[in-house]
């Protein structure tokens, strides 16, 4: 689609009962929103805040709902989501809002805490590394889990967390996914327990936003399948004869 001369461009402005703001910026060939936000804090509102830090789509941090739709900003090029000449660009959704486009992470960080997505080894530093087989199933079913990077993007785009607040979230229940194929991780019960506890995995609803937004096209919906796979083939009867 081809961007129009001129951009309107609608920007959340305050923390959660802000106000709408419209700009006029210029498009230009091969520009990104994040371009765009940033034009707009240089040239026209001094004041606006935002996140940003690499630019190339390595870190996650310029996150943000694009026409509705949470992305990378670094990466999304105004013309594939331009509708009409116009933009609209908030904070993430299903966090709270602090200023701007900033949002505060911290209810979806404290999910990771909620889920028991922690590692916790087998050995110490004076034990060799513990072998793990390449090759075997659950190490290749942890591996196509593992390049999440914690943007946000998913568990914005989560119609269960916009509905419940508690529920643990994609991000996080992917990584207990990843755990519960470590064999070197010593917590696999209680990783489990949590992970299926009360606002847990089986409150999930399989819409698969999760892995239709996620930019390094990981798919949650699919680790959340996979534990409920577990939880039905007796993964605590399991664990007690291993």
């Amino acid at each position: 689609m081809e961007t129009a001369k001129s951009l309107r461009v609608r920007v959340w402005r305050g923390g959660e009962s802000g106000y709408w703001a419209e700009y006029a910026v210029a498009a230009r060939d091969n520009q990104t929103v994040l371009d765009v936000v940033t034009e707009i804090q240089r040239r026209h509102e001094p004041s606006l805040a935002y996140r940003f830090a690499c630019r190339v789509g390595v870190c996650g941090s310029c996150a943000m709902t694009v026409n509705g739709q949470p992305r990378w900003t670094c990466r999304t090029h105004v013309r594939k989501v331009v509708h009409d000449g116009q933009l609209t660009i908030e904070p993430l959704r299903n966090l709270p809002r602090i200023k701007d486009l900033v949002c505060d992470l911290e209810p979806f960080i404290d999910t990771w805490q909620r889920a028991g997505a922690i590692f916790q080894g087998r050995s110490d530093r004076n034990d060799p590394p513990q072998k793990v087989d390449p090759e075997s199933i659950s190490r290749k079913q942890a591996d196509a889990a593992l390049q999440c990077i914690n943007c946000g993007v998913c568990y914005s785009a989560c119609d269960v967390v916009y509905w419940n607040r508690r529920y643990l979230g994609p991000a996080a229940l992917n990584r207990v996914w990843t755990l519960l194929n470590d064999e070197r991780h010593s917590e696999h019960q209680g990783t489990f327990n949590k992970a299926f506890s009360r606002d847990g995995c089986s409150s999930c609803h399989s819409h698969g936003n999760c892995a239709r937004f996620c930019p390094v096209e990981l798919s949650p919906a699919s680790s959340i399948a996979g534990l409920k796979k577990m939880a039905f083939r007796g993964y605590k009867a399991r664990l007690a004869h291993e």
